[in-house]
């Protein structure tokens, strides 16, 4: 009689965010394993990326910004043009070169209460231009020509982490698991009684409570929304979500969920669709193979792209 199909899970902070990585095994050692081969490997990931660490590449293209191209890895060169291409698929709603604004902008820990003037704003993102940033692909090179530009991957990073963790247990013969990266999440295979993962869509309106549940497999899923950071001025809540155009924050939409078959994109196309808005965003997001999105705006209307059904 062969041995019982179990869900083996394990937490940890990486990223700066909590992960959960899941795997279904018959044995606790064989999935324990790999579950550790896949934190290394976004640990890894994280090393390569990180904003924290002087050594990563991300500082060394930030610090060499208009003065010198900087020669990298292939994986984060891979990344780069990556993301340079969903820049260009979002009109700049997704922008790598975010890093380039003052933090002191926007501080949505402290008490702000009101928003910077338009001036100062359009100031502060006069620096955010994917079109700045120079690929050499036979040298494999990258140059910000501008002083002053930074990169950064919050936008892409957790779901390109989750995609590549995945991947390398699948090639360790894990047939069916989750990795949820802070709500970033890749599923393959079934869960242990057969089923699909059952994935809930977070209330935006109260923090824990759910108010949807799709049924996926082989399908990753990321969410946006302003219901973990946000502020109130005269009223009106402001997203932590800035527009790369404006400087501003965005308002009108609370939560953007995106499905599809890739995390690293699912990740990368969540936050343009909250700046582009309700109907930009379903506009491109209809345009686009294999990519579905739930969009909840400020009035708790639900809006679905065109081959989704909400249970």
């Amino acid at each position: 009689m062969s041995k019982q199909q179990q869900l083996f899970k394990v937490k940890t902070l990486l990223m700066g965010n909590q992960f959960e990585i899941s795997v279904v095994a018959t044995n606790e050692d064989w999935a324990t394993v790999r579950i550790n081969a896949a934190i290394a490997e976004i640990k890894r990931i994280e090393a390569l990326l990180t904003t924290y660490k002087d050594t990563s590449e991300t500082n060394l293209i930030n610090r060499n910004a208009g003065i010198a191209p900087v020669k990298i890895s292939k994986e984060t060169f891979g990344l780069i043009e990556r993301s340079i291409r969903i820049s260009n698929l979002t009109q700049g709603a997704f922008d790598i070169t975010y890093g380039s604004i003052d933090k002191s902008l926007w501080n949505f820990d402290t008490h702000m209460q009101a928003l910077p003037d338009k001036e100062t704003a359009a100031a502060m993102v006069r620096l955010i231009n994917y079109r700045n940033i120079v690929l050499d692909t036979e040298t494999t090179t990258v140059f910000l020509k501008e002083k002053g530009m930074r990169i950064g991957f919050g936008g892409i990073g957790k779901g390109y982490a989750a995609e590549t963790a995945k991947k390398l247990m699948q090639e360790m013969g894990v047939e069916s698991g989750v990795v949820n990266a802070s709500g970033d999440l890749a599923t393959w295979g079934l869960q242990p009684d057969g089923n699909e993962w059952t994935i809930g869509i977070a209330d935006p309106n109260i923090s824990g409570k759910l108010f949807s549940f799709i049924n996926i497999t082989g399908l990753a899923v990321a969410t946006s929304g302003n219901y973990e950071k946000f502020i109130v001025i005269n009223g009106k809540k402001y997203s932590h979500t800035i527009n790369p155009r404006t400087g501003l924050p965005v308002a009108g939409i609370k939560s953007v969920t995106v499905i599809t078959k890739n995390a690293e994109i699912a990740d990368a196309m969540a936050t343009p669709v909250t700046i582009m808005g309700v109907k930009a965003g379903l506009g491109l997001i209809n345009q686009i193979k294999d990519i579905e999105v739930i969009i909840v705006d400020d009035n708790d209307k639900v809006y679905t792209s065109s081959n989704i059904h909400l249970n």
